[in-house]
């Protein structure tokens, strides 16, 4: 079966194809198609469901490319998984609003559909667990959430809290006072909090009480009121 898909003049054929075709190299291998390129058209060859599948995904980058984002691999990956688990979705679903400022001037936006709804999520529910492996944007999202919260005065100060656990190796005594002894185990919360409201504005906040960093074996008992409270490594 042939398919051809034509290009709207926003989206760049080589932002599309990527270094040395290498994002539709990726599409090729994994849908078992041909994809090429003629004038300003994609010509797509193979089974039709498969044609179908690569067709989703292709529309879906260009999406991307159109609202100004840049394509690399993962995302040709991650739009590759969701035709084949899910049929596709409206690419528009995810990123489309802004959920925090960094302290740069950057726009955090989410980048999957399991991000969109975490976020979603956070916004409907007065309790919400986000489950995932490392690095799938847990603690970065629920720290921008909570500045954005803080920042409409939605709510009045923000609680960071995670056990005091080490990743298998033994740190041994530390030096210092109580929040020099654990600042090394809230160190990924630190890091989100200097990425919303940088150094100067973290300390600020800090000093006056209004963010407050803490380890869980000191929060039992704490009446914590209209606060936006992250839990950090629950399990």
């Amino acid at each position: 079966m042939n398919r051809q898909i034509e290009v709207p003049q926003e989206v760049d054929l080589a932002s599309l194809f990527g270094n040395f075709d290498e994002n539709v190299k990726m599409l090729d291998k994994a849908l078992s198609v041909n994809i090429a390129s003629r004038d300003n058209a994609l010509r797509v060859t193979g089974e039709e469901e498969n044609v179908e599948k690569a067709s989703q995904v292709i529309n879906m980058l260009m999406q991307i490319i159109a609202r100004g984002e840049i394509i690399d691999q993962q995302k040709v990956l991650y739009a590759i998984t969701m035709v084949q688990e899910n049929g596709g979705i409206d690419i528009k679903m995810m990123g489309d609003d802004c959920i925090a400022i960094s302290a740069k001037g950057h726009p955090i936006k989410t980048k999957t559909l399991g991000q969109k709804k975490y976020v979603d999520a956070i916004d409907k529910n007065t309790i919400v667990f986000g489950i995932g492996p490392a690095g799938t944007g847990k603690t970065y999202l629920a720290v921008a959430k909570a500045v954005t919260a803080l920042r409409s005065k939605e709510v009045s100060r923000i609680i960071l809290t995670r056990p005091a656990v080490e990743a298998g190796e033994k740190l041994g005594f530390l030096p210092g006072d109580l929040q020099n002894k654990v600042d090394p185990y809230l160190r990924p919360l630190y890091d989100g909090m200097y990425e919303m409201l940088g150094g100067e504005g973290f300390l600020k906040y800090q000093e006056k009480g209004v963010i407050e960093v803490a380890p869980l074996a000191y929060m039992r008992g704490r009446t914590l009121d209209n606060a936006f409270i992250i839990l950090d490594e629950a399990q």
